[in-house]
């Protein structure tokens, strides 16, 4: 559209309209609000600990004189002025602040003394504010003491009329002692309450020793001491909050087994983790038990009352208290974590910071504090003592100071005479120049009757004032003697507040003092104990390392089996009994790993969770094993449907990344430390569209390459850093491949990325081919290709080339769901582009039935088959025969009728054993009706 035809704005209101970039105007009206959030809601000042809801509560109930020493207010009367002058955000969200400040179970120090129903740790609301009443506590008048002196700056309210501090004067390091926690636009803060104890310990060893270490401060404070008290399990978690701002601290409920009667006992839980709502954790545990998740109670009863904490949980006769207490622990929040995340305004700008910022963060504001009541008490003493020399002038001088004044016709004439004349110093000089006041002019010389060199003053009009205001009784020889005294007083000091404005050790000294005073005043013995370890019976040091087949069911049952158990069979035998399976329901996935490899558990709702593989029931192999269910904490409705085997070394952990593939051809690629820490209870790791569900998780860095198969025997190969790497876990990832109707990606394998032009490539298979079918490794006939395979120009490789490319060869299995499977040089899988329709992996037109696994395997590996009738064979890889892509392969599996592979497992290394009655019969057969050639 041209410029002339844009529409323009009515004559008379052309001149007050300019345009403005929507853009631009969004950009900058949502940073204002977010960052209007951040500073005046959500997030506490890392000096004084408070929000602003929180600090304008305070400095009103002090401005209206609800102090310690006075009777109680309503609550409401307090809210009203607060959301009439200071916070106009509404009156709930004021009184809740309120209400928070006066719980003992929410903090370490409270600053309202509440009378009345302020709530409860069973999340009871706090009664209406028109019934409530509150004045402040002593700790409260300690954060806001000197505030009167100048030690803050204060800025206008809402409407400008009223002025509110920007921070409160804080002797308490509240941020730490108390906590916070908040929602602000794009970031949270999170930080746990401390032992105030600990806390000023700590800041004394700062102020003695400025270079103090992080390990000497933690030595001091170990970690949060939460109001309701309870343990914390194990220190590296706390260590690392303070460290570094950020981590997870594990609570635990405080328990002790009792017996109640004969042969009958009760745990008995004297505390609860913090911020855990303790009728709702009684009624989740009576649902468990109904639900026989938690077996071996025969009642449960919260005894809890004004004296303290009572749950009890009596035990069935035949009960293991331990083995209870565990189970309690695992699946109930009388065992939880708190997700640290120690954000603070740090100058106004939001930051992250550990425990030895925050210290010296409030170290120094305090210095800055007793240096501004110092400067406030100098030039309030100063003040005071311009007129001290004044009134001291006057008294030695009364007599012509009397003559002025009833010589002149008014006072107005009486200042100005006594302003213009010129007074000796006397004794007051050593105070004129210790004051320093520039409205005072001294000069030495003469003057009228004055000595010569003698200094004399004059007046201010400050001076004259008060020297009019004198009363009769100032002039008599006591009050002349009072003058002089207040004056020498003042002398001495102006000289001490100088003397320590002047020493940065003075100071602290100061800070120090008043930091000791706080402590003895209010620290109490520390709440939350540190307890070692987990809940678990098993000690990882003490299980050996040993390679473990883990099998899985369809209906969600996992056990782990040795190794060793199984021995090796030719292929075309018919296996022997893997699993035990319940009716319709059959193996689904195996798989080999140490008994010390992390392993991850993806659920189809997106959620992943942690286990190392000796955690894992231990079962014979007819053994069904253990429901997930009773092993993770999977939400009603879920199941696991991809496993992830992590390698034990975690320093290798940083180099690699997360590729997620989905059963709609989605991919997302993730690093590998987004995953290192996994709650008990999990941690979300994929967004998944309904319907949809992970089918495959692997390890891979940004020089692999990633190879879809689908169910029809598709497949595409395209680099994993095509896809790229994905901060947050809650996305959905890109598309990695396009799928048919009716079709779906059944396995995600990552390969090697190898340098290699698609002439090489065509160059090297042909010579290999020809190499293997001299040896009987793999047919000399081509397969035909497909319509997708690109031409390319025959090349000459050199026999180096040909050596290279021979040591990074990958060959890939593919099976189906018959039993027919065939290796297939990595070679011959092409790159293409993310997203496309791939190629063919599997000739399926023949032998029928669909693609059922996809994966690089190694000569000397073997793999496992397992069938939905619970069949299992395992087999060395070096006897299925290398084949092109697009083929259907040898027969692996002999299945009988109605019955269907569902699962292959690669086993790493070389298989031994006797061939369990294994038949040599067929396997030069294989290949009948073209099925080793193609089609």
């Amino acid at each position: 559209m041209s410029e002339d035809k844009t529409s323009e704005p009515p004559e008379g209101r052309r001149g007050n309209v300019s345009p403005v970039d929507i853009e631009d105007e969004l950009k900058r009206s949502y940073l204002d609000y977010a960052m209007s959030v951040i500073v005046s809601r959500a997030l506490p000042d890392a000096r004084d600990g408070l929000k602003p809801v929180h600090r304008r509560i305070l400095f009103s109930m002090n401005e209206q004189g609800h102090t310690p020493d006075r009777s109680y207010v309503k609550s409401a009367r307090v809210v009203g002025d607060v959301m009439g002058k200071y916070h106009p955000h509404g009156d709930q969200a004021i009184y809740d602040s309120l209400v928070r400040m006066a719980q003992p179970f929410s903090m370490n120090v409270m600053m309202i003394d509440g009378q009345g129903n302020f709530g409860s740790v069973d999340n009871d609301p706090p009664a209406q504010m028109r019934y409530t009443e509150c004045r402040l506590t002593k700790a409260a008048m300690s954060m806001l003491g000197d505030i009167d002196s100048d030690t803050v700056d204060f800025k206008d309210n809402y409407d400008g009329k009223e002025r509110e501090p920007a921070v409160l004067p804080a002797r308490i390091p509240n941020l730490l002692v108390n906590g916070s926690g908040g929602i602000a636009v794009g970031m949270a803060t999170n930080v746990p309450p401390h032992n105030l104890g600990e806390i000023v310990e700590a800041c004394l060893a700062m102020i003695d020793n400025p270079e103090i270490g992080l390990e000497e401060l933690l030595d001091i404070v170990p970690g949060p001491d939460f109001p309701t008290g309870a343990e914390i399990v194990g220190r590296t978690g706390a260590r690392q909050a303070l460290m570094t701002g950020r981590g997870s601290v594990i609570m635990r409920a405080s328990a002790a087994v009792e017996e109640i009667r004969k042969d009958r006992e009760a745990i008995i839980f004297n505390a609860i983790p913090y911020q855990v709502n303790k009728a709702a954790l009684v009624g989740h545990i009576g649902e468990l038990v109904r639900e026989k998740r938690i077996e071996g109670i025969s009642d449960l009863r919260d005894e809890s009352d004004r004296q303290g904490m009572r749950i009890v949980i009596e035990l069935k006769r035949d009960a293991q208290a331990d083995v209870v207490l565990n189970q309690l622990y695992r699946f109930t929040a009388l065992q939880s974590s708190f997700g640290v995340n120690m954000l603070a305004l740090n100058l106004g700008r939001p930051e992250q910071m550990g425990l030895h910022k925050l210290l010296d963060c409030f170290i120094r504001f305090r210095e800055e504090v007793v240096v501004r009541r110092n400067k406030f008490e100098l030039n309030k003493a100063r003040d005071r003592g311009h007129v001290l020399v004044g009134l001291a002038i006057a008294v030695a001088n009364i007599d012509e100071v009397i003559h002025i004044i009833r010589s002149s016709k008014d006072p107005a004439e009486a200042r100005e005479r006594l302003v213009a004349k010129a007074w000796p110093a006397g004794d007051m000089t050593p105070l004129i120049a210790l004051i320093a006041d520039p409205r005072t002019r001294v000069e030495h010389g003469d003057a009228d009757s004055m000595a010569p060199g003698e200094a004399h003053v004059w007046l201010s009009d400050e001076q004259t004032r008060a020297i009019l205001a004198l009363t009769l009784s100032r002039l008599t020889g006591l009050g002349r003697d009072e003058i002089m005294d207040e004056a020498r007083e003042l002398a001495a000091k102006i000289q001490a507040i100088l003397d320590i404005l002047g020493s940065r050790d003075r100071i602290m000294a100061i800070v120090r003092e008043e930091l000791v005073e706080v402590k003895e005043q209010f620290a109490i013995p520390r709440r939350s104990l540190f307890v070692d370890g987990g809940g678990d019976v098993e000690d990882e040091d003490l299980i050996p390392r040993e390679d473990m087949v883990i099998t899985v069911t369809h209906g969600g049952y996992v056990k782990r089996t040795p190794l060793a158990t199984y021995r090796t069979q030719r292929r075309g035998g018919k296996g022997r009994s893997g699993m035990a399976t319940k009716e319709e329901d059959a193996v689904t996935r195996v798989f080999s790993a140490s008994t010390h490899a992390p392993v991850l558990f993806f659920s189809s709702g997106g959620k992943v969770y942690k286990l190392k593989v000796w955690r894992l029931p231990l079962g014979l192999p007819t053994s069904r094993g253990k429901a997930f269910i009773n092993l993770l904490p999977i939400e009603m409705g879920e199941s696991i449907t991809s496993i992830l085997p992590l390698p034990e070394d975690e320093a290798t952990w940083d180099k690699l990344d997360v590729m997620f593939s989905t059963r709609s051809g989605g991919v997302r690629r993730n690093k590998l430390s987004d995953f290192v820490q996994v709650n008990r209870n999990g941690k979300i790791a994929m967004k998944l569209d309904e319907g949809d569900s992970i089918i495959g998780v692997g390890l891979c860095t940004s020089d692999s390459d990633v190879l879809l198969s689908t169910s029809i025997g598709r497949c595409i190969r395209f680099p994993a850093d095509e896809v790229r790497v994905f901060a947050s876990r809650e996305s959905t990832g890109v598309r990695g491949i396009r799928l048919a109707e009716d079709d779906k990606v059944i396995s995600m394998a990552i390969l090697r990325g190898v340098n290699a032009t698609p002439a090489e490539r065509g160059a090297y298979l042909k010579h290999a081919n020809a190499l293997r079918a001299a040896t009987g490794e793999a047919d000399d006939t081509p397969a035909p290709a497909d319509d997708e395979d690109e031409a390319s120009d025959a090349v000459t490789l050199s026999p180096e080339r040909l050596f290279e490319l021979g040591a990074a060869e990958e060959f890939v299995l593919t099976v189906s769901t018959e039993g027919f499977g065939k290796r297939t040089s990595a070679y011959d899988y092409r790159r293409t582009g993310r997203g496309g329709q791939g190629l063919i992996a599997h000739d399926l037109s023949k032998k029928g039935g669909r693609l059922v696994a996809s994966f690089p395997v190694e000569n000397t590996d073997e793999i496992l088959l397992v069938t939905d009738a619970g069949q299992l064979i395992r087999c060395p890889t070096a006897e299925i025969r290398i084949a092109g892509r697009n083929t259907s392969g040898v027969t692996i599996f002999r299945t009988a009728e109605d019955e269907h592979v569902v699962s292959v497992e690669r086993l790493e290394g070389d298989g031994e054993g006797g061939d369990d009655g294994a038949s040599d019969e067929g396997l030069d057969a294989a290949p009948d009706e073209g099925g080793d050639q193609g089609d």
